[in-house]
């Protein structure tokens, strides 16, 4: 029997129907939604918009708004280095940014400091998010753009966009989200009009990986100044070129018009996991990171004072499948930034583990962890 899988903030197993649908445009309907001289390229067209409708409907934006990529890490890089020129032009280079985000989005902010721009880090608060009213002090006449994911990838806190985006009302800086970890989870957070920029990646929402995609709200009927990261084909409104992949793309549609459907029951059966993992882990004395009022059900971070996550995660490995952090640092060993960021004491940082699941998770043993812990004490 392998370990029950409890990494889903770092990649979700593929949806049954989700599958399904990819396969047919594997198998049978593989045209080029460019070839115009035939149905193969018609039918994987029409495929291509349809699916562009079934993303904008879960933020109600419009078929015209979803450029597809490859995921929200080049989301995120084409979202903020897409920004450059018309900062540099307009003489507006600061950025407001969370000491929180995930790697894509403060990798690409590293370059542009590099390159003449100023950046300002916001420290979340004990209970793992920041405030609007750190972003309103933070605003200042030349700030081209604010960036601040949804929900956090370590600790599943959801971050206050709506009120971050009435502190923007009045100000023109573009409203960047992260949204890797809520789209189709949290559905109303992201249908906010002021958020300008959304990043979403398929292997979040039971698709497969390789597909992602950046929704660009319009303000009246100007799109965000974005230009291209890469040329050569004229796809997805000269913003991201290259073949699109068209069974991935499909596969991402149903993903977001099943996310729509089957809401309530996802969270539900995420909520019943939540409720047994934090009953198991208060029995071991573990202490929880961050405010579980404001964080999402299908996550949780927890500590067992006097134990080093990797001793844990090795204890566990025959149980469950979990992690100490972010999928995409995991093989380097370095303390959480994020848990860093919140000022957690060192022996916290250094014991905290990752637990994610989905509706698609079977119940875990709870008592086998209890009792692999147990040993370690």
């Amino acid at each position: 029997m392998s370990a029950v899988y409890l990494d889903c903030n770092a990649t979700t197993p593929i949806d049954p129907e989700v599958e399904r649908e990819f396969l047919v445009y594997v198998r049978e309907e593989f045209g080029n939604a460019g070839s115009r001289t035939h149905e193969y390229g018609n039918r994987a067209k029409s495929a291509v918009q349809r699916a562009r409708d079934q993303l904008a409907a879960v933020v109600k934006a419009q078929r015209e708004d979803v450029i597809f990529t490859s995921g929200a890490t080049e989301s995120n890089n084409l979202a903020i280095l897409g920004l450059r020129a018309h900062a540099e032009k307009n003489g507006r280079r600061h950025i407001i940014a969370t000491a929180i985000e995930h790697k894509a989005v403060l990798e690409p902010l590293e370059f542009l400091a590099e390159h003449g721009f100023e950046i300002t880090l916001l420290k979340p608060r004990a209970d793992g998010a920041v405030s609007a009213d750190q972003v309103a002090a933070a605003l200042r006449s030349d700030t081209i753009l604010v960036s601040v994911m949804h929900v956090n990838n370590e600790t599943g806190i959801i971050q206050p966009l709506a009120d971050i985006a009435q502190a923007l009302v009045k100000h023109e800086a573009f409203f960047h989200v992260d949204a890797a970890q809520g789209f189709g989870k949290r559905i109303p957070d992201l249908q906010n009009a002021r958020i300008d920029l959304i990043s979403v990646s398929g292997h979040k929402l039971y698709a497969p990986k390789g597909i992602g995609a950046l929704i660009l709200r319009r303000r009246g009927y100007d799109r965000p100044p974005l230009t291209p990261l890469f040329f050569g084909g004229g796809q997805e409104r000269g913003l991201r070129p290259g073949t699109q992949p068209v069974a991935l793309i499909v596969a991402f549609g149903k993903a977001a018009e099943i996310a729509v459907r089957d809401h309530a029951k996802r969270q539900q059966r995420c909520q019943q996991i939540k409720e047994q993992a934090l009953a198991a882990f208060s029995q071991l004395g573990a202490v929880i990171t961050g405010d579980q009022n404001i964080a999402v059900p299908n996550t949780l971070n927890v500590a067992i004072p006097g134990l080093d996550s990797e001793a844990v995660m090795v204890a566990l490995k025959d149980v469950v499948a979990i992690s100490n952090g972010s999928a995409c640092t995991s093989a380097s060993y370095t303390p959480s930034h994020v848990l860093t960021a919140m000022d957690l004491p060192e022996d916290q940082i250094k014991g905290a583990l990752r637990l994610s699941w989905c509706h698609l998770t079977p119940d875990a043993p709870w008592k086998e962890v209890a009792k692999a812990v147990h040993s370690l004490i």
